[in-house]
């Protein structure tokens, strides 16, 4: 075993940081490793800042102009960092004998087979620990001929660097089937918050009448078909944990905010709820000119050249289901859309 005793402050130091690292990926290959053909094990990666997590969608439309969801709560975000298991014995052998070598934050927990595992408040406590290697914490040859997995902890969102510093501990070994006892440990909801961030939603495209361009006084119908937009389900599974969680985006209200003051909107709240059959509103017929549409504008003054941005924002009903009957409600979303809208002042009945 190579002696610690020459290793720097700073190699020391970047211990306690290095799950923090935005390391690049290293696959360990179609086959995995060794062989391996367990299909769980085939996406494994080394990075800190990349997840092994499998997203499906289930249902919703995947075609088309589509976006992600914007939290109704700002407060609201995914998780900024959990524990992950990356690498079977086999499979990180390999790695760290093989494919690894050239990744210096992975190694920085290795010496020879043996990995440290301890978490450490600050660089002090770091070197005093490394100082008597026959006391400190290892597995001897990777615990090879165990079953489980070493998991250490991801942080995609590398620029939360408050937050991820809570997954700081190095990597870990945990028997096969079971999740670690502690914090930051992925659960369902995790899963599921994570999926949240994936949903992609249809862009909002509204029908009008007038199309484009109103007449001040004159009601703006608007309106979507049924079918323009549906659930948008999304699963999201971690290998190696039996953990999954499914999320669905629900439409059920679209609002309005015509680009000025000068306008009055159908409801006035400017809330248009969705029909049973999955509509929006109700299509403008022949006729309906001088009727006050149940989701529409009228604007009360002129855009002077300058076109109103039309805002349309559908808002996405967030709930989700996983592991062992889990579920529950997330924070709606909403997907917005501009459009412009030139208002005259010609007096016309559009029939």
């Amino acid at each position: 075993m190579r002696s610690l005793r020459g290793w720097s402050s700073l190699t020391v130091a970047s211990l306690t940081s290095v799950l923090l690292a935005s390391t690049s990926a290293h696959a360990v290959g179609d086959g995995g490793v060794n062989g391996s053909t367990d299909n769980e094990d085939q996406n494994i990666s080394a990075s800190a800042n990349q997840s092994r997590i499998k997203v499906t969608q289930v249902s919703g439309p995947t075609g088309g102009k589509r976006g992600a969801l914007s939290s109704t709560d700002v407060n609201w975000k995914p998780p900024p960092c959990w524990y992950e298991p990356v690498f079977t014995p086999a499979q990180l052998k390999n790695f760290a004998e093989n494919d690894g070598k050239g990744d210096v934050s992975l190694r920085q927990g290795w010496i020879g087979p043996r990995l440290w595992t301890e978490h450490f408040k600050d660089e002090k406590e770091a070197r005093n620990y490394f100082s008597t290697p026959s006391t400190a914490e290892g597995y001897k040859d990777y615990n090879l001929g165990k079953n489980g997995y070493f998991w250490r902890g991801v942080a995609p969102d590398v620029n939360e660097v408050d937050d991820t510093s809570k997954c700081g501990r190095l990597m870990f070994w945990q028997n096969a089937g079971e999740t670690p006892d502690v914090p930051d440990a992925p659960t369902p909801k995790t899963l599921a918050d994570y999926a949240y961030d994936k949903v992609k939603v249809p862009d909002t495209e509204i029908e009008l009448k007038p199309e484009a361009e109103s007449t001040v006084n004159l009601p703006t119908w608007v309106w979507l078909d049924k079918g323009t937009f549906q659930e948008v389900k999304v699963r999201a599974e971690l290998p190696g944990t039996n953990l999954w969680a499914e999320t669905t985006a629900k439409p059920v209200a679209l609002h309005l905010e015509p680009g000025t003051e000068d306008a009055e909107t159908y409801p006035a709240s400017g809330e248009c709820e969705i029909n049973e059959d999955g509509s929006i509103g109700t299509p403008y017929k022949k006729g309906d000119a001088e009727q006050t549409p149940p989701c529409g504008i009228t604007y009360l003054r002129a855009s002077s050249g300058e076109p109103y941005a039309l805002k349309a924002s559908v808002t996405w009903q967030i709930s989700w289901e996983g592991t062992g009957g889990a579920g529950g409600d997330l924070p709606d979303g909403t997907f917005e859309t501009t459009q412009d809208m030139n208002v005259q002042e010609i007096q016309s009945i559009n029939r």
